[in-house]
């Protein structure tokens, strides 16, 4: 294919606006999957993703058209929507020149539209606007329109109407794609340079690299090398995306595709390293991509000490295939040896959770979801602690700093007031509030990231009627009156329920936390005591009852003094238990009681 007729695409908009839908216009318009095998959400390939009704990871596919005489070749990427997923899309904006913003018209731009856009043209991608869903009987085409105009300056009569669903206005988007998005520069007889934009598992294949290639061309059995890593390996295959592996004798200069390097370890192949032929040792690597912050954490731990290596294992090849995921070894005196993880969110922890049970068939134990913080010391000493059980000496502890994010909520004017409240509850500070339209208000505040992470969503959509959308980004550290709660069960400090909360708050959080793990903790032979402490001082308690047995029962008739005797045998063997019993608490505690 010449590289002049070459197009590399991706579509970029909020979730749920349709990006999946439309990509499955465009491989019915350019007929490239067979009408038997055609299904919906067809680039999502994970079940998890089709049940849930979200794109979780970047999916090429490529695509033949016919256009005004001439064969071109299409390479979309479809990308995920969530804001915890905008390391797929930053990934993908590096692979292509061009990139198709959609906005749903029935809720016109949304917060995660903006932080997109703003990437794609840092990326000087050429973007194409248009607006989905006008078959919808409560569709704005026109409102959402105006929107899309005024942020990126252009007339509302360049953007395009569409319906991803009936295929209305498809074929023009694509005719549109051809027309403008830039052919790939590079040079065809240069060495090989290719960007390393993704990667999976194969268990025949070995370790498989999706790429873009700059310069030159690769085929299979060539021997490659991996810049960064310094690995070397013969390329068992070489093929493009239809949307599934099909192997192709060469990859030229601008095209998509996949080599499989048959590689065993895993670590060898990295996302955003420079592949080039091994015979080249002179080339420079290509700026690959800036690390992805991750901003939750948790702990995971197999069920058993037996299952460690397994859970391993499986970690690495998660990771292979999603590079924001972040995982090493951590010990814990209640759970034994486990990983701690670091995620882009709460959702993506909770995808990971999810891929670990399908895909590799382990129910991890999983810890309460956290931020980082940094704390400095008396001495001057400064560390990072990623729970609160790692902080060394709480007494040599000066100051407490909590990382803050840059919120970006785009919601009704009518629900303005809600919002703010909710807002300034998360202890938010107000940088800017401006009206996108008439109806439409976009807030800039900065919010403690611990606020945000967790339930905050949720709680959003709750005070707008679902009516509003989030985008948030983590901006530093910045030290807070906080400190360290601990969780006390029959007087033994359990650490896996520590937490690190503004003083202001320790009292609420504290009831709370010892309630709702009265709720859960199974019923012991002997009273148990459940405390929250600060320091030395108890803040909350619970008591769960003795479970008893009727020591009674088999008797009959005679003295009550019977009874009484065997009552107080009973009562002493409970103060015993009580002494030198210790609580045993069940795995699916920790995850129940951690839970919002």
């Amino acid at each position: 294919m010449d590289q002049k007729n070459i197009r590399n695409f991706c579509i970029i908009a909020h979730i749920d606006h349709g990006k999946s839908t439309l990509a499955d216009r465009f491989l019915d318009l350019t007929g490239s999957v067979e009408k038997r095998k055609m299904q919906e959400q067809m680039l999502d390939t994970m079940s998890i993703e089709r049940e849930r009704g979200i794109t979780i990871k970047m999916q090429p596919v490529r695509m033949q058209w016919n256009f005004g005489g001439e064969t071109y070749l299409l390479n979309l990427i479809d990308t995920p929507g969530h804001v915890d997923f905008g390391y797929e899309v930053s990934r993908s904006l590096a692979a292509v020149e061009g990139a198709i913003l959609l906005v749903d018209a029935t809720k016109g731009v949304q917060a995660q539209t903006l932080a997109n856009l703003e990437q794609a043209l840092l990326q000087n991608l050429v973007i194409i606007p248009a607006v989905n869903k006008i078959d919808l009987p409560h569709a704005r085409p026109k409102e959402a329109a105006e929107e899309i105009s005024k942020i990126l300056g252009i007339s509302s009569d360049e953007i395009l109407y569409i319906s991803g669903k009936t295929g209305k206005g498809v074929p023009e988007l694509l005719e549109r794609v051809v027309k403008m998005v830039p052919a790939p520069k590079g040079d065809s007889k240069a060495p090989l340079k290719a960007l390393i934009f993704d990667s999976s598992y194969d268990a025949y294949k070995g370790v498989v690299a999706n790429i873009r290639i700059i310069d030159g061309s690769v085929k299979a059995h060539e021997v490659v090398r991996f810049v960064m890593a310094g690995a070397a390996s013969e390329v068992i295959e070489a093929g493009v995306f239809r949307p599934q592996f099909e192997a192709k004798g060469i990859l030229e200069t601008g095209e998509i595709g996949y080599i499989a390097t048959g590689l065993k370890e895993i670590n060898k192949v990295r996302v955003g390293d420079t592949v080039t032929h091994d015979d080249e040792r002179t080339l420079d690597a290509l700026a690959g991509y800036k690390e992805p912050q991750r901003v939750v954490f948790a702990s995971f731990f197999p069920q058993s000490a037996d299952g460690f290596d397994v859970l391993r294992d499986a970690f690495s090849k998660l990771r292979l295939n999603d590079a924001s995921f972040y995982f090493e070894p951590e010990q814990s005196d209640a759970l034994g040896r486990g990983f701690r993880c670091g995620f882009l969110g709460v959702l993506h922890l909770d995808i990971i959770r999810e891929r670990l049970t399908r895909e590799y068939g382990i129910v991890p134990l999983i810890t309460a979801p956290s931020v980082s913080y940094r704390i400095t010391t008396r001495n001057g000493e400064e560390y990072t602690v990623y729970s609160p059980s790692q902080i060394r000496d709480v007494g040599a502890v000066l100051t407490l700093a909590e990382p803050y994010a840059k919120v970006e909520i785009l919601t009704s004017a009518i629900y303005l007031g809600q919002v703010m409240k909710l807002l300034n509850e998360s202890r938010g500070i107000s940088k800017e509030t401006q009206y996108v339209t008439d109806e439409k208000v976009l807030l800039r505040y900065e919010v403690p990231l611990a606020e945000v992470v967790v339930d905050f969503y949720d709680r959003l959509k709750s005070a707008t009627s679902g009516y509003a959308s989030l985008s948030y980004e983590m901006i530093g550290f910045v030290p807070n009156d906080l400190v360290r709660m601990d969780i006390l069960v029959a007087g033994d400090i359990v650490e896996p329920f520590a937490q690190i909360v503004p003083r202001a708050d320790v009292v609420r959080k504290g009831k709370a936390l010892v309630s709702k793990l009265k709720e859960v903790l199974p019923q012991q032979l002997f009273a148990v005591s459940i405390q929250a402490a600060v320091g030395g001082k108890i803040i909350a308690r619970e008591d769960i009852s003795a479970l008893r047995k009727d020591v009674t029962g088999y008797l009959y008739g005679g003295d009550y003094s019977r009874k009484k005797k065997l009552l107080e045998k009973q009562k002493k063997g409970k103060q015993k238990m009580k002494a030198l019993g210790k609580v045993d608490i069940p795995p699916d505690v920790y995850f129940k009681v951690l839970q919002r």
